[in-house]
C-alpha cells in the first residue's frame, strides 16, 4: 500500500532531491528557503541519500555565490542541487549558461516567484523561470504537491542521464507552501530508476589532477559558434529521456505523466494551454463544462524546455478550433508572452491551425478561480476573441481584462472548507498546519491547507484556508465558500467582512472578551444580519483570558485549535486532543517542559471553554446605532489604503494605480491604519512620571510620545487631557500621549521606565479607547514647539517628531527604535537607501508607509533597489545629489558678482561656506530661498538658482540594512562604498540572522547559535564587520546597543552623521528569531544583558580624533559583570542546542564565550586598556 504523508510542495521537492544530491549549495530566499532548511535538518539528523551519505549543505554569501559553488561542485564530480527563486535565480544566470554549456547535471529546485519591477513581490508566478529560459537549462513544471513529489525525480534522473541541467519549478507559495496529503515516493523505487552507469561516467569526467584536462577556455571567432552548436544533439535527445522517466514514474504511481498531458473531451474544439498550479483549477472547470455537454479541454505543459512540437501536437486533439494560452508572466513590449509565442510557432508550419489567443493571469500569487476559467472559455466563444488579455483583474485603462460573469464552485461535494482569521505571531498558522497533518495523517481523508498573509511582520493578518474531504482536493485557490469560520481577534469584526461566503447553517467561532450583552453592543449590524438570516451556528471563546491565565501571553493557537476540533466534528475530540498534544511535543519540545505544559493546558481548556450564542430574532433586522465613521479625506487612503486594509485589494482596478505606475507611493500613510491589534496598551501614570522620555525613546512603533502644550491648548483640550508642568520647558505643560490603536502591545515602555513606581502600566485595549481622541488632539491640534532642550540628549531628542511611525514591525522589534531615532535627528533632510529584508518590509509594504513628513512637509525619502546592491544604490544617490549640488554651488559662486543686496550676498556666502555642513543647513537654506524670492525677478541666474532650491539643504545620506545584507550578500558593495571615502552613513541592524526570510544563519551569527542552515549550532565565529571597516583608517565605525546605553547610541549616531566621510554603525537588534525567554517586551533589557556579560561590545572609532592627536578608538562598554552562560540560556536559539545536541553544546558555548572575549580583548587593546 502506498505511503501517504501530509506535506507542502517545498518539503516534497526537498525529499526527492535529497535522494539524488551529494552537495547542496544554497542561499536563503523566500519562498524557496524551506527546501534548503529541511535538507540541512535531515543532514544534521543523519539522513542518507541514495549513495549512502548525508548531503553536504553549504550556505553561501549570495545566490551568485551559490551558483558558483554548484558549478564547482559539479566539476568536482558531485551531484549538486540548489534551491532558489526570483532575483536569486537571476543572479545565477551567468553560471547557468556555464553549466548548460559544459553539460553538467545540475538541478535547480525553484519555487517560482515574481520579480521586483516597480515594487517587490515575494509571491508566486513564472517571471523568474521565464527570465532564465534562454540559458540552456531544461525547464520542468509541476502543478501540485503530488506532482512535485512525482516529477522532481524526473528532473534529477533526466539531468544525470541526458547531461542537461534542469530547472524543476512549481508555483511559489501556492504549491511551495500549500499543504496536501500526498503519496510518497520511496527511495528504494527511485534507486531502481537511477542510471548508475551515467553517474559513474559523470564522476569519471570530473576534474582530476591524475587525469588533467582544461575547461572554460577562451575562444576566438573561428570556433566559438561551432562549439555552441555542438551541444544540439543532447537537446534533441532529451525529450525522449524525460518521457522515458515519466513513463517509469507512471508505472510506480499509477498516475499518467507526459511531456504534455491532455485532459478533457477527446473531440474538444476549445482548449486552454497552461502550466503550474492553475492547471488543477482549469481541469476541474473543464470537467464541469464537459458534464454540461460542452467540448473543451486543457493541455498541461510539463517539459517547457526543450519544447517538443512533436509531443505537443500528439497530445492536442485534432478537432481543436480555438486555443487560449495562459502565461503566468509579463514581458512588457513583447508581441505576446513566451508560452503563447511558442504555441503559435508550433502551428506556423502546420497546414491547418486553430485560432490562438494568449493572456496573462496570476501575477504575484493572484489565484486563478474556476469563475475566471469560465471567462477564458467565454472569450473563445466570441467571433473575434480578445488577444493579449488579462484575467483576474479589472483593467479599465487598456481594456485587456476579461469580465467574470458567472460564479462557479468546483470543490468536490462533501469537502469541508474552513477559514481561520489570525494575528501574526498568535500561532494560528502553526496550529492549522498541525490540524492539516493530524487529519491527513490519521484519517483516510484528503487535506489541503494554504495560508495567506499581509506583508507585515508578526502582528499582521493571517487567513488560513483548510479543506478536508474524502475526494482528492484540486482547488489551488482561496476559499470563497466556507463551512466553518474562526476569527481569532475580536477587532477584526469591525475591519473585515469575515463572514463573506460562510454557507447557510455554517459555524462561526469568535475569540472575544464579550459576553452576550457586549456582543449585542459590539458586533456590527451587517454581521448580526448575516448570522441570523443564514442560520449560522455562532460560538464564542475567550482564548485571550485562558492564554493569559496559563502564561502563554497572546499565543492562543492551541486553545482555538482544540475548540475547532470540537465544533468541526471531523475526528473524535479525544483523538484530536491526543494528536494535538503530540504536535505540541514536536513543535515546542526544544523550548522546555514548562512551555509544553502550558500548551497541554491550552488544548484541554479550549475544548471546554466554548460558549454557544443564542441568536436573537432581532438580529435579522439589526441596524447600527451609530453611523459608521466616514473614511479618510486623503485620496490615497480612501481609494487604495482603506480597500487594501479591508482585504479588498483584489477588487481595485488598474486605473487606481495610474498615478503610481512607476511604483511611487506617498509617505506617511501608516497613520491611517489604526489597526488596534494589541491586547494590552500603555496607560500613563501622571503622578509617577519623572519626564525622562525613555518610554518614547525605545518605542518600536512611535505610539507613545511626549507632548508639550501651552495653557491655552490644555484648556481647549478634550476631557481627560491631563498634563503636568514641563521640566526644562518654561510655561509649557507636559503629557505622555499614547496611540492605543497604533500600539503593538510589546510593553518595552514599561520595562525601561526608571520611575520608582512605574509611570507606565499596561491595560486592556478596551479600557483605553478614550485615549484615541486625546492622541488625535495632541498630534493634530497641539502646535509643534521649538525644542526647548538639546536634541542630542536622550530626553531632548524625544521632543523631535519621529518621522518613522506605526510600522508593520513585530511587537518589541529591536530594529525600529534605531531607525526612528535617526529620523528624529536628521529626518527632515534624509535620503534612505534600504536593503531588502525586515527593514524594507516594515519600512515600505503597500499600502502602509511608516516614513512620514513633519509639519513643513519635509521627511525622509526612501527607496529600495535590491538585496545585494543596496550600498551601491545608496552611493549612487549620494553621487547624483553631489553632482547637482556642485552645479548649484558654481551658480551661487557666479551670482556673487551680480548687483544684489548685501543681505542676499551675505546669505550666499554663508551658504557656500557651509554647503556641506549638516548642522543648521535647513535654516541657511530657508534664509537663502526667502531672499532669492524677493530679488530673482529679471535675473536669469538667480531664477535658475531659486529653481534648484531643493538642493540647498545638505542631504543626510543613509544606507539601511540587516546583517544578511551587510555581512553576506551586500558585503562586497558595502566594502567598496566605505572605501570610496564619500560622506554616506551606513546603519546595520544586526539581528545575527536573516530575519525576514525566517532566521537563517549569516556570517554575523555567533558560534553555537541554532539557526536555519546551522541546525546543529553554528561552528564558526561571528565576523567582526566593524574591525574590517576600521582597517581603512578613515571610516567612522561604531557598535551600539540602545538597551544598554541610550546616550552612547545617540552620541554615536550624531558623530557618524557629522563625520565628513563614510560611517558604519552596527546596532544590536533583538529579534523574535532569537526566542527571548523573557519575551519581546524585554528586548531592550536583553540588549542590556548582552553588553553586561560581554556578548556585545559598544565602541566608537572616530578618525577625526586622530587629527587632534587622540586615540580614535573609544571603548564604551564596561568590564563584563554578568554571567555569559546565563545570557545564552535566556534565548531559545542557544538553549535549544543544549536540548537537541547536548554532546556538543557545552563545547560550542565555551567557544562562543571565548570568541566574544577575544573580540573584547581586541577592542581593549585598541582603546589602550591592555
Amino acid at each position: 500500500m502506498a505511503k501517504m504523508k501530509t506535506m507542502d510542495g517545498n518539503t516534497a521537492a526537498a525529499y526527492v532531491s535529497y535522494a539524488f544530491t551529494d552537495v547542496a549549495a544554497i542561499y536563503p530566499i523566500t519562498p524557496s528557503s524551506p527546501m534548503a532548511e529541511v535538507t540541512d535538518e535531515w543532514a544534521a539528523q543523519g539522513k542518507k541519500n541514495l549513495f549512502g551519505q548525508t548531503v553536504k549543505v553549504m550556505e553561501m554569501q549570495s545566490e551568485a555565490g551559490a551558483s558558483g559553488a554548484v558549478h564547482g561542485s559539479l566539476q568536482a564530480g558531485a551531484l549538486t542541487t540548489t534551491y532558489t527563486a526570483s532575483q536569486g535565480l537571476l543572479l545565477m544566470i551567468p553560471n547557468m549558461y556555464k553549466m548548460a554549456g559544459e553539460l553538467l547535471p545540475a538541478v535547480f529546485q525553484v519555487s517560482a516567484r515574481a520579480l521586483a519591477a516597480s515594487s517587490l513581490s515575494i509571491f508566486g508566478d513564472h517571471q523568474d523561470v521565464m527570465a532564465a529560459r534562454q540559458t540552456g537549462f531544461a525547464l520542468l513544471a509541476e502543478g501540485s504537491v503530488q506532482e512535485v513529489m512525482d516529477l522532481s525525480a524526473v528532473a534529477h534522473l533526466s539531468a544525470i542521464s541526458g547531461r542537461i541541467p534542469f530547472v524543476n519549478f512549481f508555483d511559489g507559495f501556492r504549491t511551495s507552501h500549500e499543504v496536501q496529503k500526498v503519496e510518497v515516493m520511496e527511495y528504494d523505487a527511485l534507486e531502481k530508476l537511477l542510471d548508475k552507469e551515467a553517474v559513474a561516467e559523470f564522476r569519471a569526467r570530473s576534474l582530476n589532477p591524475d587525469q588533467p584536462v582544461i575547461r572554460g577556455t577562451a575562444q576566438n571567432p573561428d570556433i566559438y559558434f561551432q562549439t555552441r552548436e555542438a551541444v544540439n544533439s543532447y537537446y534533441e535527445k532529451l525529450p525522449a529521456v524525460v518521457e522515458n522517466y515519466m513513463n517509469e514514474i507512471s508505472k510506480i504511481t499509477g498516475r499518467k505523466y507526459g511531456l504534455f498531458n491532455y485532459y478533457g473531451a477527446p473531440d474538444a474544439e476549445k482548449v486552454i494551454i497552461a502550466m503550474g498550479s492553475a492547471t488543477e483549477t482549469i481541469q476541474t472547470t473543464v470537467e464541469y463544462l464537459n458534464a454540461k455537454g460542452e467540448k473543451v479541454g486543457l493541455l498541461v505543459v510539463h517539459l517547457y524546455r526543450p519544447f517538443s512540437a512533436k509531443h505537443f501536437l500528439s497530445a492536442m486533439p485534432k478537432t481543436v478550433k480555438k486555443i487560449a494560452v495562459l502565461d503566468r508572466t509579463k514581458e512588457p513590449g513583447a508581441f505576446g508572452e513566451p508560452l503563447y509565442l511558442d504555441v503559435r510557432s508550433v502551428y506556423y508550419t502546420q497546414a491547418e491551425h486553430p485560432l490562438i489567443v494568449g493572456g496573462r493571469y496570476g501575477l504575484g500569487s493572484k489565484d486563478l478561480t474556476p469563475s475566471e476559467v469560465l471567462a477564458v472559455f467565454a472569450n473563445l466563444d466570441l467571433a473575434e476573441p480578445k488577444n493579449n488579455f488579462t484575467v483576474g483583474i479589472v483593467d479599465d485603462v487598456t481594456a485587456t481584462s476579461l469580465a467574470v460573469t458567472e460564479e462557479l464552485d468546483t470543490t468536490p461535494k462533501g469537502t469541508k472548507s474552513c477559514k481561520f482569521w489570525g494575528l501574526g505571531s498568535d500561532g494560528t498558522v502553526g496550529a492549522n498546519k498541525s490540524a492539516i497533518k493530524i487529519i491527513g495523517d490519521y484519517t483516510d481523508m484528503y487535506a489541503q491547507g494554504y495560508f495567506s498573509y499581509d506583508s507585515k511582520k508578526s502582528g499582521g493578518i493571517t487567513v488560513s484556508h483548510l479543506r478536508f474531504g474524502h475526494e482528492q482536493i484540486r482547488a489551488p485557490y482561496l476559499i470563497n465558500y466556507a463551512d466553518f469560520v474562526a476569527v481569532h481577534n475580536q477587532s477584526y469584526v469591525n475591519k473585515y467582512d469575515v463572514l463573506a461566503g460562510l454557507k447557510k447553517n455554517g459555524t462561526f467561532l469568535l475569540n472575544c472578551r464579550w459576553n452576550a450583552e457586549e456582543l449585542e453592543a459590539n458586533l456590527p449590524a451587517a454581521m448580526k444580519k448575516y448570522i441570523a438570516k443564514n442560520n449560522i451556528n455562532f460560538y464564542t471563546i475567550d482564548a485571550v483570558k485562558i492564554a493569559e491565565e496559563i502564561g502563554l501571553g497572546g499565543r492562543i493557537n492551541m486553545i482555538m485549535q482544540s475548540a475547532f476540533f470540537k465544533l468541526a466534528d471531523i475526528i473524535p475530540v479525544a483523538d484530536a486532543v491526543k494528536y494535538l498534544k503530540e504536535a505540541v511535543d514536536h513543535s515546542y519540545g526544544l523550548k522546555g517542559q514548562s512551555v509544553l505544559n502550558m500548551n497541554y493546558a491550552a488544548i484541554d481548556q479550549g475544548v471546554d471553554a466554548i460558549v454557544k450564542i443564542n441568536v436573537p430574532d432581532s438580529w435579522a433586522e439589526a441596524v447600527d446605532t451609530e453611523v459608521a465613521a466616514i473614511g479618510s479625506a486623503d485620496n490615497f487612503a480612501k481609494n487604495i489604503l482603506e480597500p487594501m486594509n479591508r482585504m479588498e485589494g483584489d477588487k481595485l482596478p488598474v486605473s487606481a494605480f495610474q498615478k503610481h505606475a512607476d511604483g511611487t507611493f506617498p509617505s506617511g500613510t501608516s497613520t491611517f491604519e489604526k489597526r488596534g491589534i494589541a491586547i494590552n496598551v500603555p496607560e500613563w501614570q501622571i503622578d509617577n512620571c519623572i519626564q525622562c522620555n525613555q518610554c518614547a525613546f525605545v518605542c518600536p512603533h512611535a505610539s507613545i510620545r511626549p507632548v508639550l502644550a501651552t495653557a491655552e491648548e490644555v484648556a481647549a483640550a478634550p476631557a481627560g487631557f491631563t498634563t503636568k508642568p514641563a521640566i526644562g520647558a518654561k510655561d509649557l505643560q507636559f503629557r505622555i500621549a499614547v496611540s492605543a490603536l497604533d500600539c503593538a502591545g510589546c510593553g518595552n515602555c514599561v520595562q525601561v521606565c526608571p520611575a520608582k513606581e512605574k509611570a507606565i502600566v499596561m491595560k486592556p485595549l478596551s479600557t483605553q479607547m478614550e485615549q484615541v481622541p486625546l492622541w488625535n488632539y495632541a498630534i493634530d491640534t497641539v502646535t509643534v514647539k521649538p525644542n526647548p532642550m538639546n536634541k542630542k540628549t536622550v530626553k531632548g531628542v524625544q521632543f523631535e517628531q519621529p518621522l518613522l511611525e506605526f510600522s508593520g514591525a513585530c511587537a518589541g522589534c529591536g530594529e525600529t527604535p534605531y531607525a526612528k531615532l535617526v529620523t528624529q535627528l536628521f529626518g527632515d533632510r534624509m535620503m534612505i537607501a534600504n536593503a531588502t529584508g525586515c527593514t524594507s518590509i516594515w519600512g515600505a509594504s503597500a499600502p502602509s508607509m511608516p516614513y512620514t513628513k513633519n509639519c513643513k512637509g519635509h521627511g525622509p525619502s526612501w527607496a529600495n533597489s535590491l538585496f545585494e546592491d543596496n550600498a551601491e544604490y545608496g552611493l549612487g544617490m549620494f553621487l547624483g545629489v553631489k553632482q547637482s549640488r556642485e552645479r548649484v554651488e558654481n551658480m551661487v559662486q557666479e551670482a556673487l558678482a551680480l548687483p544684489v543686496s548685501s543681505e542676499l550676498k551675505a546669505a550666499m556666502e554663508e551658504w557656500l561656506a557651509n554647503a556641506n555642513e549638516g548642522e543648521g543647513s535647513r535654516e541657511r537654506a530657508e534664509k537663502l530661498e526667502a531672499l532669492l524670492a524677493v530679488e530673482k525677478a529679471g535675473q536669469p541666474l538667480l531664477e535658475e538658482i531659486a529653481a534648484n532650491s531643493r538642493f540647498f539643504v545638505k542631504r543626510s545620506h543613509w544606507i539601511f540594512g540587516g546583517d544578511g545584507w551587510a555581512y553576506d550578500i551586500g558585503y562586497g558593495g558595502l566594502d567598496h562604498v566605505l572605501a570610496s571615502g564619500e560622506d554616506v552613513n551606513v546603519l546595520v541592524f544586526d539581528t545575527e540572522v536573516y530575519s525576514n526570510t525566517g532566521g537563517q544563519s549569516s556570517k554575523s551569527t555567533p558560534t553555537a547559535a541554532i539557526a536555519k542552515f546551522a541546525a546543529s549550532g553554528k561552528k564558526t565565529k561571528k565576523k567582526d564587520l566593524g574591525m574590517m571597516a576600521m582597517s581603512y583608517g578613515y571610516v567612522y565605525v561604531a557598535q551600539i546597543a540602545m538597551g544598554a546605553d541610550k546616550n552612547q547610541t545617540l552620541k554615536a549616531i550624531a558623530e557618524a552623521e557629522a563625520y565628513p566621510g563614510p560611517s558604519l554603525i552596527i546596532a544590536y537588534s533583538p529579534c523574535i528569531n532569537h526566542g527571548l525567554k523573557s519575551g519581546m517586551g524585554n528586548s531592550q533589557l536583553e540588549t542590556k544583558k548582552a553588553v553586561e556579560c560581554g556578548y556585545w561590545a559598544m565602541y566608537r572609532f572616530n578618525p577625526a580624533l586622530k587629527e587632534k592627536g587622540e586615540n580614535p578608538f573609544v571603548l564604551d562598554s564596561k568590564e563584563p559583570t554578568a554571567d555569559f552562560h546565563e545570557f545564552l540560556m535566556g534565548e531559545v536559539r542557544y538553549a535549544s542546542l543544549k536540548k537537541q545536541y547536548p554532546e556538543t553544546a557545552e563545547a560550542l558555548f565555551a567557544k562562543t564565550k571565548s570568541d566574544a572575549m577575544e573580540r573584547l580583548g581586541n577592542y581593549k587593546r585598541l582603546a589602550g586598556k591592555e
